[in-house]
């Protein structure tokens, strides 16, 4: 009875370490947050030994804190930011460079070209995914190129490719095992989600040697054992996926038609269509939910670029506000027809509209404006681009009912209301917020067997509250059809930016 699950949640400004009961309940947790590295507009990296050392030293506090509790841990599962990239030494684990992180765009000039030359056909049938340098495919090129003799010694077998998953595994094992799972390795760019296996035809269009890339396993395997000089003790890694994935899992969202938005840094809507690989006519993304037993369970993806990082960007960059929990006040304060958009395109417009080269803009400005204005302004943009995503995936025959939400934002209870309010939909927040790292847990249960099926482990995520929208449908038509004027001015802009 005391079994419980080690999970590290490796995101993107922050390592996270939870132990689970079997119940779902949270018996430790430790955090620690790393820099993000910008070193040209558009160009944003991780210090791989950063990321590392963050993860165990969580790793060590969460397991140290459960087990002088009493807690037996059964294994560890590992939920990881997607597509980050890095590149390796199989020989002594020595990175090439900082990990090019998800949100990084230098390589969008390379992916206009492959566009421009009708690559994305062929890209889009066999991986679910457009040419965007939000996935690992260019970047592994671009980490090749930009260090002598890297391309070589990939191609001589030398070197490993990883996402954040892998690269964590390899660490953690010592460097004995090199391996994916099916849902980060759909992250890449190069694994055709239909036959199940990487692409050679893709490995030669982005040069990407096949040699650099990892076994893929199924989400709930055995991975491989911890060195036991980590923990004192070899633990089983006994699951892996990326976060968003994860999250869908810890949000009980089996089913087809079920879905979730997940609001950190980016926003990332997924929409479960189980057996069914639909095909988008809006630029949406196909994508593996998780794969079990060699089975597959697909799923529609929007991803939002920037969600709480402008919440952030309000905090470090403006000094506006000296923490995230200050945007609720600052929103339900604000003048509700301020008429201030925030368009938060630092790092380019995801879906539906791929723009790698748009920017941010701000549209509305008075004298009047001032810290509430922008604060309610960066919430809004977040809810305004969710309604986007769920408008073009009904497009495609999928209306869900309700949206199930989490992540850090949505313990604003004014942003969960004026989600609900953007959306005509009930929005469901649950009573374990950490769900990405729940979605683990629940898979390393499945593979460790404490449960005997996903649908089984589903128990773990129970709901806390529902938000009603209470808006009238002529007021919200009226700030949707604002939001999508400022969207067309952004992007009409970067258009003429780079005419």
């Amino acid at each position: 009875m005391n079994e419980a699950i080690l999970v590290l949640d490796q995101g993107t400004t922050s390592s996270r370490a939870i132990v689970f009961a079997q119940n779902g309940a949270i018996l430790a947790l430790a955090q620690q947050e790393f820099p993000q590295i910008y070193p040209a507009p558009g160009w944003v990296e991780h210090d791989p030994e950063a990321i590392w050392q963050s993860s165990l030293a969580v790793l060590r506090r969460a397991l140290a804190a459960a087990s002088a509790k009493g807690a037996q841990i059964l294994g560890l599962g590992i939920a990881n930011q997607r597509e980050t990239s890095l590149i390796w030494r199989r020989d002594n684990g020595q990175t090439f460079g900082n990990a090019l992180v998800w949100q990084d765009r230098r390589t969008a000039e390379r992916c206009a070209y492959l566009r421009q030359n009708g690559a994305e056909n062929t890209v889009s049938a066999r991986t679910g995914l457009l040419l965007d340098p939000y996935f690992s495919a260019t970047k592994i090129g671009w980490i090749l190129d930009a260090h002598d003799g890297a391309r070589a010694a990939a191609q001589a077998g030398q070197l490993a490719f990883g996402t954040v998953d892998c690269f964590l595994l390899w660490r953690l094992t010592g460097g004995k095992i090199h391996a994916t799972d099916a849902a980060n390795a759909a992250r890449t760019a190069l694994f055709d989600i239909h036959a199940q296996d990487w692409d050679d035809d893709l490995c030669a269009l982005f040069g990407a040697p096949r040699a650099l890339l990892p076994a893929v396993k199924d989400n709930a395997s055995r991975f491989g054992d911890t060195h036991p000089d980590i923990f004192g003790r070899a633990l089983p890694i006994l699951a892996m996926v990326g976060d968003q994935q994860g999250a869908l899992i810890g949000q009980g969202a089996l089913a087809p038609g079920d879905v979730k938005s997940t609001y950190g840094t980016g926003c990332f809507v997924v929409l479960n269509t189980g057996e069914q690989a639909l095909s988008s006519r809006n630029r949406l993304l196909t994508t593996i939910a998780y794969r079990l037993d060699g089975r597959v369970t697909y799923a529609l993806e929007g991803s939002i670029f920037i969600a709480g990082a402008a919440v952030q960007w309000l905090r470090d960059g403006l000094g506006i506000i000296a923490s995230a929990a200050e945007t609720e006040a600052l929103a339900r304060s604000a003048d509700p027809d301020h008429g201030v958009i925030l368009v938060p395109a630092f790092t380019g417009l995801g879906a539906p509209h791929w723009a790698a080269k748009a920017r941010g803009a701000i549209f509305g400005l008075t004298r009047a404006s001032g810290k509430r204005e922008l604060a309610r302004a960066a919430l809004e943009a977040a809810a305004f681009q969710t309604a986007d995503l769920l408008a073009a995936m009904a497009e495609d025959g999928a209306a869900p009912k309700h949206l199930n939400v989490d992540g850090g934002m949505v313990g604003n209870d004014w942003f969960c209301g004026f989600l609900a309010d953007c959306l005509g939909l009930p929005v469901h927040r649950p009573q374990i917020m950490e769900t990405t790292a729940l979605g683990a847990a629940m898979l390393a249960g499945v593979s460790g067997g404490l449960f005997g099926s996903l649908e089984e482990a589903a128990q773990m995520a129970r709901p806390e509250r529902a938000f009603a929208p209470m808006m009238e449908d002529a007021e919200r038509q009226k700030r949707l059809r604002q939001w999508r004027r400022a969207v067309r001015l952004t992007l009409a802009a970067a258009d003429e930016d780079h005419a």
